[in-house]
């Protein structure tokens, strides 16, 4: 029986406390689940131990489904101190479903399987969307030239950093620029994990062939979080014969990890062959590159943000692109639930934080006291001709965190250092990239140098 206008009105007046109380519960325990457009969610009705929610489409629900179920069962739940079920309808869902198909409508939306490797792009991951900064510029650079030149400008194509900077949004955003400029293209755009289930699956129904087929006749190969081969000897045996079909027909191969080539775990001949392309490594955003992420992320949702708001969410959230866009939607949440103006209070309220004072600028004389400190080396060593192995190295670490931590140009840091030029800071900048994706320990040496020096700005 489907409800009146007048049944849905009072549902949705007498639920609008309750709703209050599961959305303070969400934004205090959702994390990296809650998504900007949670705000868009809508209670329909609590009916019959059911928590019926509005999602704004089909993609939206489908994540809903998949990964927020459980953090609002709970919070409803804990709202309203009885054993409570949640469903994500879409609104056509919910002009059709009449109460008895409810509960069929939620297990038909639990398995929903596996969108990406169908291409079904997100219409967020756009090159227009991505904001870059020196964190993250080679990435940007290398697959905008891979999206313009597939098979030509950098094969393999292989993107590296840690979880939540933008790796899926980049990959998303070449096969889509790729797709626009050849509609004709094949495209196969899967995570890690889909791909070794396709294996699987193949194997076990005898038709290896049809799977050879469809991974080895595209255009472009895309695969996500490549890293989780490496506990799946089989399926790394086939997606090298797969890496070197495509390579050998010069169709483009993309790929993206949570580490560098040589710490994947991978066969060493799957490594060799990464390297042969561009390894493009993508840093956690610098205080500036954060601030640049949360006023574009809040202004693509019309969200507006004061700019102390924008400063404190950027100060707060230091790890990666994806917990800002949760802060923004924890703000806004709490902000439309409570019917409060957006302001300092609320965002603190929302975060669980104080607002953080004002961050100076790291300098590069912060960088030198750090790093004559730990190397035990001058200052009038390092800005002299000398090439020993004991002053080179220091010095290049230096170029390197001035180029990654400072605003300074490439001309700006040579010059600090004895008058060298630009093409020594590249240089430089080169050296202990590879230094860093070949060995793990100066990897770390470099990465506690950079809390040092953040630490005493």
């Amino acid at each position: 029986m489907r409800r009146t206008a007048r049944e849905e009105a009072e549902l949705a007046t007498v639920d609008r406390d309750l709703w209050q109380r599961i959305i303070e519960d969400v934004v205090s325990n959702g994390g990296n689940i809650i998504r900007p457009w949670f705000t868009q969610l809508d209670p329909i009705a609590l009916d019959g131990g059911l928590l019926e929610i509005q999602a704004p489409g089909h993609k939206e629900q489908e994540y809903c489904q998949q990964h927020a179920r459980d953090l609002f069962t709970e919070a409803a739940q804990n709202a309203t101190g009885r054993l409570v079920g949640v469903c994500f309808l879409t609104r056509a869902q919910r002009d059709e479903l009449d109460e008895t198909s409810v509960e069929a409508a939620v297990d038909a939306t639990t398995d929903t399987g596996n969108s990406v490797e169908g291409l079904d792009l997100s219409d967020e991951y756009t090159f227009d969307s991505f904001v870059t900064g020196r964190c993250n510029r080679l990435a940007h650079a290398a697959c905008m030239a891979v999206s313009d030149s597939p098979g030509r400008a950098y094969n393999p194509l292989f993107v590296h950093g840690a979880s939540g900077l933008g790796k899926t949004h980049l990959l998303n955003a070449t096969c889509r620029k790729v797709l626009a400029d050849a509609p004709g293209a094949r495209i196969q755009l899967l995570s890690c994990e889909t791909f070794v289930n396709h294996f699987i699956e193949a194997v076990e129904s005898g038709d290896l062939n049809r799977f050879r087929y469809r991974y080895r006749h595209v255009d472009v190969l895309a695969i996500d979080d490549i890293q989780f081969l490496a506990d799946h000897e089989q399926s790394q045996e086939e997606f090298f014969h797969t890496f070197n079909t495509l390579y050998q027909s010069q169709k483009q191969i993309i790929l993206s990890s949570d580490r560098g080539p040589s710490e994947t775990r991978l066969e060493e001949r799957l490594v060799s062959r990464f390297n042969w392309g561009m390894v493009a490594r993508i840093d956690r955003p610098c205080y500036e590159t954060r601030v640049a992420i949360v006023r574009k992320k809040a202004r693509q949702r019309q969200i507006i943000l004061p700019e102390d708001v924008v400063c404190f969410i950027a100060g707060s959230i230091e790890s990666n692109t994806r917990e800002l866009e949760g802060a923004i939607a924890k703000v806004a949440m709490l902000s439309k639930v409570t019917d409060r103006n957006i302001d300092l209070g609320l965002a603190s309220e929302a975060l669980g934080g104080v607002p953080a004072p004002p961050q100076r600028e790291i300098t590069i004389d912060d960088i030198l006291n750090v790093v004559t400190q730990r190397y035990n080396v001058r200052l009038i060593d390092l800005q002299s001709k000398k090439r020993t192995r004991s002053i080179a190295l220091p010095r290049q670490i230096c170029m390197y965190l001035a180029r990654s931590l400072t605003r300074h140009s490439l001309e700006e840091i040579g010059g600090y250092f004895g008058g060298r030029d630009h093409t020594t800071v590249l240089h430089a900048n080169r050296a202990v990239e590879s230094l860093r994706d070949e060995d793990p320990q100066f990897q770390a040496t470099i990465e506690k140098l950079t809390e040092d020096i953040q630490a005493h700005v």
